[in-house]
C-alpha cells in the first residue's frame, strides 16, 4: 500500500496554523511598537545573500549553520541566512553610513542546517534590536533594558539575567602569552566548567605564577557574588581585563538602579560568541529552563570589514519561541458576522460600512452548506424593512 507522504515537512521545519499566527503576529506587531518608541528603525535585510558577504567576521561556527546554495546567474555561492545580525551590521556601516548613533530593528525568518533551541525549530523567527556609534556602559544598559522590556512585553515572568565579558578571559590569554591552539583548547574547557581539565592544560602549557592562578580561577568565578572575588583573585591581571572588569561592575550598578528586582548571575567563564563579541555577553532566562530566552552583547568589529568599525551592542530572540513560553493574554476572537447570499446593494453596502468600522463580515458562498455558528460566526445579517441588521445567529 502506497503511502501519501506530500504533506510532510523536513525534520524542524514548521508551519504555524490559526489561532496561533494570530497571536504570533499580534506580538510582532506590539514588539515593533516597542522597538519604534525606543527609537529603534525597522531595516529588512535579504533572505539570502553572497556567502562571503553574509559569514564575514562572524567565526565557524555560523558557517556550520549556515545552508549554502550555487547562484545560477553569478554563479557565486550564495548562504541563506542562519543570523540577521551581521546583515544589520552591514547596513549600518555600507548603507545607512551615520556618524551618529544609531538605532536599527528588525524581525524575520533565518533557517538553520541543524535545529537547535527550545523547540528544535530550524527556522527561528528572529527578534532584534542594534545600537551603534556608541562605545559606553549606557548603550550596554539600554539594550539590557530593551531586551528585559521585550521578554516582558511577550508575558515571560521571573526573568533573570546572565552577565559576562569576554575580554577577561581574551586578556589573560594575551598576558600568559598562549598561541592560538592553546587558547581554543582553553577555551574548550572553561565552555565546559572542567575544572580539572583546565588546571591540567594549565600544566601542560608551563604556565606558573600569577596568570596561571588567575586562568584556573576563570572557571569558579560563576555567582550573584562574583565580582568582589574577582576583584581580589585578579588583581595582578592586565589593564585590560581590570578595565572589563570595571565594566562590568559600573554596569551591574546602573542595572540595580533601573530595575532593582532582576536577579542578575555574573559568570566570567562564559564566551558565548567568543570570536564574535568582543565585550559585555548577556543572556536572560526564566525558571526551570535552561535555555537562554534571549541572547546579545557588545560586537566593535564587525563593520570593520565592511569598510566602517563602529562600537555596536544587541540582543536577539526568536520570536515563536518566546509566545510559547509567554503567559500572554489570550486574544479574543473579534466576533464574526455572517452575510447571507443576496444580490442586494445594499447588503453589499452594509457589508462595506461594518469592515470599515471593524467588524469581521464573512459572505456566504454559493452551494454552501455551513450556516453561521459553523463559520464562526455569532451575528447574521438579516433585512428587517430597508436596511439590513445584525442579529444573533440561530
Amino acid at each position: 500500500m502506497m503511502t501519501n507522504n506530500h504533506w510532510l515537512l523536513p525534520e524542524g521545519i514548521d508551519e504555524v496554523l490559526p489561532p496561533q499566527a494570530k497571536k504570533l503576529e499580534k506580538l510582532r506587531r506590539e514588539l515593533l511598537d516597542l522597538f519604534d518608541g525606543w527609537g529603534y528603525e525597522l531595516v529588512m535585510p535579504p533572505f539570502i545573500e553572497y556567502l562571503e558577504s553574509l559569514l564575514t567576521g562572524t567565526g565557524s561556527d555560523l558557517d556550520l549553520r549556515t545552508f549554502k546554495i550555487t547562484d545560477q546567474i553569478s554563479g557565486r555561492t550564495m548562504g541563506i541566512r542562519a543570523d540577521i545580525t551581521p546583515q544589520v551590521a552591514r547596513i549600518d556601516a555600507h548603507q545607512l553610513r551615520r556618524s551618529a548613533p544609531t538605532r536599527l530593528c528588525y524581525l524575520g525568518t533565518v533557517l538553520n542546517t541543524r535545529s537547535g533551541g527550545f523547540s528544535g525549530s530550524r527556522a527561528p523567527l528572529q527578534v532584534g534590536a542594534e545600537l551603534y556609534g556608541h562605545a559606553g556602559v549606557e548603550s550596554d544598559l539600554e539594550v539590557l533594558l530593551l531586551m528585559i522590556e521585550t521578554l516582558e512585553q511577550a508575558g515571560l515572568k521571573n526573568i533573570y539575567l546572565d552577565l559576562g565579558h569576554v575580554g577577561i578571559f581574551r586578556g589573560l590569554i594575551q598576558q600568559a602569552g598562549l598561541d592560538q591552539r592553546q587558547e581554543l583548547a582553553l577555551f574548550d574547557v572553561l565552555q565546559r566548567k572542567a575544572v580539572t581539565e583546565t588546571e591540567g592544560l594549565l600544566r601542560e602549557f608551563n604556565l606558573s605564577g600569577a596568570v596561571r592562578d588567575m586562568l584556573a580561577e576563570l572557571a569558579q568565578l560563576s555567582g550573584d557574588d562574583v565580582l568582589a572575588r574577582a576583584r581580589k583573585n585578579l588583581s595582578g591581571a592586565s589593564e585590560a581585563v581590570l578595565n572589563a572588569l570595571s565594566q562590568l561592575e559600573r554596569l551591574a550598578v546602573l542595572l540595580a538602579e533601573q530595575r532593582p528586582d532582576l536577579p542578575i548571575h555574573f559568570d566570567l567563564s562564559e564566551l558565548r560568541g567568543y570570536y564574535y563579541h568582543t565585550g559585555v555577553v548577556f543572556a536572560a532566562f526564566v525558571p526551570g529552563l535552561g535555555q537562554g530566552m534571549a541572547r546579545g552583547g557588545r560586537y566593535d568589529d564587525i563593520g570593520r570589514v565592511f569598510g566602517r568599525a563602529r562600537p555596536a551592542c544587541g540582543f536577539s530572540a526568536d520570536l515563536k519561541m518566546l509566545l510559547g513560553l509567554g503567559a500572554t493574554e489570550s486574544s479574543e476572537e473579534r466576533a464574526g458576522i455572517f452575510a447571507p447570499l443576496s444580490e442586494d446593494p445594499l447588503l453589499k453596502q452594509r457589508v462595506e460600512e461594518l469592515r470599515r468600522h471593524g467588524r469581521r463580515v464573512i459572505c456566504a458562498l454559493p452551494g454552501q452548506a455551513a450556516n453561521a455558528l459553523e463559520m464562526g460566526c455569532g451575528e447574521v445579517l438579516e433585512k428587517q424593512g430597508e436596511n439590513w441588521v445584525a442579529v444573533a445567529a440561530q
